[in-house]
């Protein structure tokens, strides 16, 4: 089980490939080894040596099976003189993957580099997906080093563009150029996670300029406090404050670390800065305490702060109540829109409360919701929030509540249908239940023509797709990974479903699922939902009286079929069972197990269908309350129950967990659609959920508390 806090790939050097390219037979790994030795003795005339930390030996004794594993490790452990030997070793056997090893040694070495250097490189590995990595990489040195001049000749070949710092350092040299950039550095510096150089300096050059205000300084400060993000807090209010000293830092820290203390203690509002300083604290109590916080702001702020800080103040306090299933959530929220001037300058509020303010809405009123808030939090949101199948969902079922009441219930009616239309037949979660609103009868669409000879060829022979094979093959999944994602890039919907197909032939199931998920016209759900393992999951599911279709869901969601797969939290396997778990269910079951066969895909099978199993029936079988069991554990499914009964949908969007929302989602969708693949003519997801979702029936037995 992904144990809710997201699991991240670290699995052996097994992932089944084994064809080679031509490529692949140019490299022969036993004439490496001369190479290696020599260059360990002549370390001291690598490139660059005279910069280098003193010379560390390779000899073949210390070499790993495959060179590219020795040089990952010397990067990671900045051997610098170690990684330029591998470096030139591989060049000179032509390993196919020496790009990697050019990449890690350029990239230990970028602060003493010049642009020529980078020119060489990318001349020497033009195209690849290294090339544009390292330029992500060189770009953000050229910002630190404020080298605006070659920035603006490198920026425009960077063909990801997916880097936020980087953006941010592309907008001060589009200012510095005399292009106004105001609103898209609003957006960028608002999207920042957290303190950066490139986000920090180009709302200090907009500040500076006077094209940004410290209004905009202290709403970054407010975003920042409402995820969680201390660093970017303080670096947004000495921005707004005009200060730059550790004295100024520290005070803003104190206030985080201790927000009811300087409440009773500093806070002032005569001036605007201290009524922000004031807000700031009471959005930190509200992290903690959201009770706190909204008494604090009924007996005393609510009256003391302006009025769009008092607003945004509980509007952060009825975020968190929403999120902890509070019932205060919704009149916290009404509050909040009472108070918010509709002729400030810009609405604070993020997207995220936005959506906190709706799935409060949909539960308020003992379940029946209160539609009119669902509505007019969902049109607050950004226009490209409003267009989430979430929120387009959600909508029209507003507006077919609203419908009943209204004189025009008729136009409502309509307005809603053409919203559920405008999602049906997408294949997700909200997709589904709005073809199943709309009475439709959902079955999966006919398999897409037969891939020719041709286009399974063009995706064997493709160099980003082979190289990335070959880095998954020797373990290296996590570069594998970006090379096949790299590789992606411009590929129509025939295209990605051949290289979909090569990694399903070689069993690279999450490259194959997720790729088959980018066609948009043409799908194929044999791919998109595999069945690997069929007969053992089939007989085993039988066996214990599961529904195999939900097996295969969760798995899908779990591991996506990687049977080496281990999570960072230690969640080890094909149904990513934790060591505890495997333990404790092992001892319930009757199973052999010892820890060193977790990953056995036989035994975590077993593992982990036979835990299912058991909080299916603590569940009574109820599909939603077991998967969110499965992911964030049974006390919290249990807790989040409690309250009125609920449409499934509606308590599955309230889950406070954004991984264990997401996840109960996808394993019930997934498995409405493995439903039909394993026979069933018709997909329902509708049966899945259930009819509701509240506290336990006291007529039924007690949970089973020792369930972990």
């Amino acid at each position: 089980m992904s144990g809710w806090v997201g699991w991240k790939w670290s699995p052996a050097a097994s992932a089944g490939f084994t064809a080679r390219s031509a490529d692949d037979r140019r490299w022969r790994p036993g004439a490496l080894w001369p190479a290696l030795a020599l260059l360990g003795a002549l370390a001291s005339t690598a490139s660059f040596a005279s910069s280098a930390p003193a010379p560390s030996l390779v000899s073949a004794s210390s070499i790993a099976t495959d060179p590219l594993l020795e040089a990952r490790d010397a990067f990671r452990k900045r051997d610098r003189v170690r990684l330029a030997a591998l470096r030139d070793a591989t060049a000179a056997a032509q390993h196919p993957l020496a790009m990697w090893v050019a990449y890690w040694d350029a990239n230990l070495r970028l602060s003493e580099l010049q642009q020529a250097d980078l020119d060489a490189f990318y001349s020497r590995w033009s195209g690849s997906y290294v090339e544009d990595r390292l330029r992500n990489d060189w770009l953000l040195e050229l910002g630190r080093r404020r080298d605006w001049a070659n920035f603006v000749v490198d920026f425009p070949r960077f063909k990801l563009n997916d880097d936020r710092e980087v953006s941010c350092y592309a907008l001060i040299t589009d200012h510095l150029a005399g292009r106004g950039v105001r609103d898209v550095a609003r957006s960028a510096w608002a999207a920042q996670r957290d303190a950066d150089d490139g986000c920090a300096l180009l709302a200090r050059t907009l500040l500076s300029a006077g094209v940004f205000k410290p209004a905009d300084a202290w709403r970054k400060a407010r975003l920042a406090m409402e995820i969680n993000r201390p660093r970017a807090v303080v670096q947004a209010v000495a921005l707004a404050m005009g200060t730059n000293d550790s004295k100024s830092d520290k005070a803003v820290q104190a206030l985080i670390d201790a927000p009811a203390r300087f409440l009773a203690q500093k806070a002032r509002t005569a001036r605007r800065s201290h009524a922000e300083l004031t807000t700031l604290a009471l959005a930190r109590l509200a992290a903690t305490d959201p009770d706190a916080a909204a008494d604090a702001l009924s007996k005393r702020w609510e009256r003391a702060l302006p009025a769009d800080l008092a607003a945004w103040a509980w509007a952060a306090t009825a975020k968190q109540s929403a999120q902890r299933l509070s019932s205060d959530a919704p009149d916290q929220f009404q509050r909040a829109d009472r108070l918010d001037a509709s002729d400030a300058v810009d609405n604070p509020w993020s997207d995220d409360t936005f959506a906190w303010k709706v799935r409060a809405a949909l539960r308020a009123n003992q379940g029946a919701g209160r539609w009119q808030q669902v509505i007019q939090g969902i049109n607050a949101m950004s226009p490209a929030e409003q267009r989430d199948p979430a929120w387009v969902y959600w909508k029209a079922r507003g507006l077919q509540a609203l419908a009943v009441d209204s004189q025009d219930g008729d136009a409502l009616r309509t307005q809603a249908r053409e919203m559920l239309a405008s999602i049906a037949g997408q294949w997700h979660f909200y997709g589904t239940l709005a073809s199943e609103r709309l009475g439709l009868t959902v079955s999966l669409p006919p398999r897409p023509q037969a891939l020719t000879a041709a286009e399974r060829d063009t995706a064997a022979r493709d160099p980003g797709l082979t190289r990335a094979l070959q880095l998954i093959a020797i373990g290296l999944r996590s570069e594998g990974v970006r090379e096949w994602n790299f590789s992606l890039r411009g590929m129509n919907d025939r295209d990605l479903l051949a290289a979909a197909q090569l990694a399903c032939d070689r069993e690279i199931w999450d490259r194959c699922i997720n790729t088959s998920e980018r066609t948009r016209n043409v799908v194929d759900m044999q791919q998109r939902f595999p069945t690997p393992f069929r007969d053992q999951v089939l007989a085993r599911t039988k066996t214990i009286g599961l529904d195999a279709a939900y097996v295969y869901g969760l798995i899908r969601q779990e591991s996506r079929f990687i049977v080496d797969a281990r999570s960072g939290v230690g969640a080890s396997g094909l149904m990513q069972v934790m060591p505890a778990t495997a333990r404790w269910t092992a001892r319930k079951i009757g199973l052999d197990y010892s820890h060193d066969r977790i990953t056995d895909r036989d035994l975590n099978l077993a593992l982990g269908t036979g835990y299912l199993k058991l909080v299916l029936d603590d569940f009574a079988g109820s599909q939603p309350l077991a998967a969110a069991a499965y992911n964030a554990g049974p006390s919290r499914s249990r807790r989040w129950r409690e309250g009125p009964s609920l449409d499934p949908a509606t308590w599955a969007e309230n889950i406070p967990f954004t991984e264990t929302r997401d996840y109960v989602k996808k394993v019930l969708s997934n498995a409405a659609y493995y439903a039909a693949l394993l026979g069933n003519e018709t997909v329902s997801l509708s049966a899945r959920l259930g009819e509701s979702i509240g506290p336990r029936d006291p007529a039924m037995a007690s949970a089973d508390r020792d369930l972990p």
